[in-house]
């Protein structure tokens, strides 16, 4: 692990802690989920590349998938 994942994974796990307590707050399941799995993926993913690509997927599926 390098100081771009450990970087990236920090950043996505905040924006993943966004999402959780918006999701939950407002009630919004697609957050909730994207927010989970922006705080589990930076422990799973280890490599730089694909942790930045999933990341943005993630965050991008709340806009995309409007409920």
């Amino acid at each position: 692990m390098d100081l771009a994942t450990i970087l990236w994974g920090i950043l996505f796990g905040s924006f993943g802690l966004g999402y959780f307590i918006y999701g939950k707050k407002q009630k919004k399941a697609v957050a909730l989920g994207c927010g989970v799995v922006l705080l589990v993926c930076p422990y799973i993913v280890t490599e730089t590349i694909p942790l930045v690509m999933l990341g943005l997927l993630v965050m991008a599926i709340p806009f995309v998938v409007r409920r």
